[in-house]
C-alpha cells in the first residue's frame, strides 16, 4: 500500500497522459473489432468533435490543477474532513475514500446536472452525441468541465482526501469512463459479473437514450451500486436504444462544434412529453 501511496502522490504526467491517450487506443481497437451498434457514420469527424471537448476539459483541469493540490494538501495539514477525522487503517481510507470521490464527485454531480436547469444546458453537450463511442466519455462542454471540477475539490474537503487518494479516484474515473462509453459487445456474463461493482458499457448505455426517463437513470461512473442504492437503476435491451436526446437531434447543432458551445446560452429547453410511456 505505500508503494501505491508514493506512486499517485506524485504521478508523473507523462503517466496520466497515457492513460487518457492509451484508454483511448484500446478501448477504440476493441469497438472495431467487437462492436455493439454496427451503424456506418463518419467516424474521424465524429472522433475529431469529440476529442476538441476532451482537450478542453484536460486543459481546464490543468489551469485549475493547482486549487485540487492546495485543497488535498490543506485537508491533510488541518486534518480536516471524514477519513481524518475517523482513525482507520490507511487501506480502509483508500477504499472509503474511493468510494465518496465517486459519490460526490462523479454520481452526485451528474444527478444534479440532470435536475438544475442551467447545469443541464452544459451538460446536454455530452448528450447530444449520436454515436456513442469510447470517444463520447470526455464529450464535456468546457463550462460542465469547470462544474464537474467545483465538485471534485468539494468532494476533497468534505472527505479529507489526500493528493494520493484524488489521483487514485482521477486514474480510475477516467478509464472506467471510457470503458461505459465504449461501443462493446460483451457477453452476458462478463457484462452481470463486472456489474457487481463496476459501471458496465451495458448498463451506462441506457443514460444515453434519447427520451426520458431513460436518460435519468444509471448515472454512475465508477461504481454500480448508487444507482441501485438511490433507485436510479434501470436495465433494458441495450440493442433498442437510440442515441442523443430529443430537444436536440438535428444533426447542423449536434455536429457543429460553434453550436454544440452555443447551446448553453440559447435558453432553457423543456422536455419533450409523449403520450405512451416507451418500451425497451
Amino acid at each position: 500500500m505505500e508503494t501505491i501511496i508514493e506512486y499517485f502522490s506524485d504521478m508523473p504526467t507523462p503517466h496520466r497522459t497515457f492513460l487518457l491517450v492509451g484508454g483511448l487506443a484500446f478501448f477504440f481497437i476493441i469497438e472495431q473489432a467487437i462492436p455493439l451498434f454496427s451503424i456506418k457514420y463518419n467516424r474521424v469527424k465524429h472522433t475529431a468533435l469529440n476529442l476538441f471537448f476532451t482537450l478542453t476539459t484536460v486543459l481546464i483541469n490543468f489551469i485549475m490543477a493547482f486549487i485540487l493540490v492546495y485543497a488535498a494538501d490543506w485537508v491533510v495539514v488541518n486534518e480536516f474532513g471524514i477519513i481524518q477525522w475517523i482513525p482507520m487503517p490507511i487501506i480502509l481510507k483508500a477504499i472509503i475514500g474511493l468510494l465518496l470521490m465517486d459519490l460526490i464527485g462523479a454520481w452526485f454531480v451528474h444527478w444534479t446536472e440532470h435536475h438544475v436547469k442551467w447545469m443541464w444546458m452544459f451538460h446536454v453537450i455530452h448528450h447530444t452525441d449520436q454515436n456513442i463511442d469510447t470517444t463520447s466519455a470526455n464529450r464535456h462542454h468546457p463550462g460542465e468541465s469547470v462544474i464537474r471540477f467545483v465538485f471534485t475539490t468539494l468532494a476533497i474537503v468534505i472527505i479529507g482526501a489526500p493528493i494520493w487518494l484524488v489521483f487514485i479516484y482521477q486514474s480510475m474515473s477516467l478509464v472506467l469512463t471510457q470503458f461505459n462509453h465504449s461501443n462493446i459487445k460483451m457477453p452476458t456474463w462478463l457484462d452481470r459479473s463486472l456489474e457487481l461493482v463496476f459501471c458496465t458499457p451495458n448498463m451506462h448505455r441506457v443514460h444515453h437514450h434519447y427520451r426520458q426517463p431513460y436518460s435519468d437513470t444509471n448515472y454512475g461512473n465508477i461504481f454500480s451500486f448508487w444507482d441501485k442504492i438511490f433507485g436510479t437503476y434501470e436495465r433494458v435491451d441495450n440493442k433498442k436504444l437510440v442515441y442523443g436526446v430529443d430537444t436536440y437531434m438535428e444533426e447542423e447543432k449536434t455536429k457543429s462544434l460553434i453550436e454544440l458551445l452555443k447551446i448553453p446560452f440559447m435558453g432553457y429547453k423543456e422536455p419533450i412529453e409523449y403520450d405512451n410511456e416507451e418500451s425497451l
